[in-house]
Order: C-alpha cells, then sequence, then structure tokens
C-alpha cells in the first residue's frame, strides 16, 4: 500500500511542471474514436477533462458522431453516402446529423463532464453564430465541383463566446455545425473545426484522439515527431491516406498558424489526454510547424 502511495506521489510530482507551465493556457481537444463509444474511456476523458481544468488549464472539447449518424439514419431506414471520404448532406440528413451531434451526442458528453465536477457547456455554430461557414464543393477531376449537400468549410470563427466561458470556469463542448448567411446549418469535418478553434483561440496545444497509436510509417511503426517537410514526404510517397489526411492537414495549418504543438494521440489508451500533457511520456505523434 505504501508504494502505491509513494508511487502515485511521484507521478504527481512529475506533473507539477507541466502544470505550471501550461496553467491558464487553452488546449483544444478533438475528441473522437473508440474513446467516443466505450463507456470506460468515455468515464476517463470526462474525469481528465475535469481534471485539467482544475488545475488551471482551460480544455475546449470538439466532438465528432460519425458512428453515432449513421446509427440513427440506418434507424430512418436512410443509407449513409460518402464521396471522397465526405459524408453527401441533403436536407433530411442534415435535420439527423444536428440531432445527433448538437443534441444526442453533445449533451452526453456535457452530462459526463459535469457528473465527475466540471461545469460543461454545449455549444454548435449556430450559438451566438460564432462558426460561420459556406457551402463545400469537392473537385473531380478536370476541375467539375461536385455538391455534396450541406456540408460546409469554414469562413471565420468568432472566439468570443468560448473565450468567455473560458474565462467563468466553464468547459466548452463544440458540435462542428457551422451556420450560412441565411442561417442553414453546415456539416463540417470535426478535425477542420477543432484546428480552425486552436488557430483562433492561439491555444497551447491542439490534441485530435483517433484510434490509432499516432502517425505511422509503412514499417507499421509510430512517428513521435514530425515536422512540416517530413509531413509534405509522407504525403508524397503515400504514406499519409484515408481519414489521416484531413487530421494531418488540420494539424500542420494550426501548427503553422501559432498553435504551439499539435498532438495526434491514441484515444484507446486509459488517460490518454492526461498522459499526453501532463507527463513526459506522451502517447502519440507531435506536429510542430
Amino acid at each position: 500500500m505504501a508504494t502505491e502511495a509513494a508511487e502515485k506521489a511521484q507521478i504527481l510530482a512529475e506533473a507539477l511542471p507541466y502544470i505550471r507551465e501550461f496553467a491558464g493556457k487553452t488546449i483544444v481537444i478533438k475528441y473522437g474514436g473508440n474513446a467516443m463509444t466505450d463507456e470506460a474511456l468515455k468515464e476517463g476523458f470526462a474525469k481528465d477533462v475535469v481534471l485539467l481544468k482544475l488545475v488551471g488549464i482551460n480544455p475546449v472539447v470538439v466532438h465528432g458522431g460519425g458512428p453515432q449518424i449513421n446509427d440513427l439514419l440506418t434507424r430512418v431506414g436512410k443509407q449513409g453516402e460518402f464521396i471522397q471520404g465526405m459524408r453527401v448532406t441533403d436536407a433530411e440528413t442534415m435535420e439527423v446529423v444536428e440531432m445527433v451531434l448538437g443534441g444526442l451526442v453533445n449533451k452526453e458528453i456535457v452530462s459526463l463532464i459535469n457528473k465527475h465536477g466540471g461545469k460543461a457547456v454545449g455549444l454548435t455554430g449556430k450559438d451566438g453564430h460564432f462558426i460561420r461557414a459556406r457551402k463545400l464543393f469537392l473537385k473531380a477531376e478536370g476541375d467539375e465541383a461536385i455538391d455534396i449537400g450541406q456540408v460546409g468549410e469554414i469562413e471565420s470563427i468568432d472566439p468570443s463566446l468560448v473565450s468567455l466561458l473560458d474565462s467563468q470556469d466553464f468547459i466548452p463542448v463544440v458540435a462542428p455545425i457551422g451556420v450560412g448567411l441565411d442561417g442553414e446549418a453546415y456539416n463540417i469535418n470535426a478535425d477542420l473545426v477543432a484546428g480552425k478553434l486552436a488557430e483562433t483561440l492561439q491555444a497551447e496545444k491542439l490534441v485530435l484522439m483517433t484510434n490509432t497509436p499516432g502517425v505511422l510509417d509503412k514499417q507499421g511503426q509510430l512517428l513521435t515527431g514530425l515536422t512540416a517537410q517530413r509531413i509534405d514526404e509522407l504525403f508524397a510517397d503515400g504514406t499519409l491516406s484515408g481519414g489521416m489526411l484531413p487530421k494531418i492537414s488540420s494539424a500542420l495549418d494550426a501548427a503553422k498558424s501559432g498553435v504551439n504543438s499539435v498532438h495526434i494521440i491514441d484515444g484507446r489508451v486509459k488517460h490518454a489526454l492526461l498522459l499526453e500533457i501532463l507527463t513526459a511520456a506522451g502517447v502519440g505523434t507531435m506536429i510542430r510547424a
């Protein structure tokens, strides 16, 4: 028992310099993957976020919800369709996206954080119109534009609402829904929202939680540190592809725009967030400009 207590004391002592370094700073966390669906990992994530807030760090959570959207679409008898990895979002699908992201998933995360002693507040980009978006068109061969419905790209983010919540000890939980000029809703990739929000808030860190150990090379080995130049090489030789593409491009944009460091971490590891932020161990890939 004494050994266990000594180990805990040692861990807390190791965390102290990181707590001191990041106190008062903002950390944007993209929450997704298994960490969002596994009950034990969900509880662990909520506790980690509350602990960060209690030691003076300002966590801002941005979440996705792809699997949950698919589940509800199936229940209403609608087949999900994807082009170039992006969900085709007609008006009916957008209603489901808003119900799931702005309602079910967002409120579950808010409730979990509050259950563990935090003061979480759920937001979508429609609140205060703080995420302004415009329609995104995909490019086909020959530069032909493909219309995929109510899918948006970010025009601008007004940081004042999130900053106000941070300053009042609230924890913002953001669903990646933007709003257009005429008030129409747009479904936006959550990695892109997290990256742009981190840039706008001039966050200390951007942490992207995934279902992989981080960025892997062609042999499946973890790349613990990456620069912009190395990322370009990995794009060129095809090492980076699929779902990792928006994550990496979002991470790189954030790093180039003043976010001190970006981390792609394995959300399947218990307390991955605390390990990455408050210890020397780290559990993923760090990207710097």
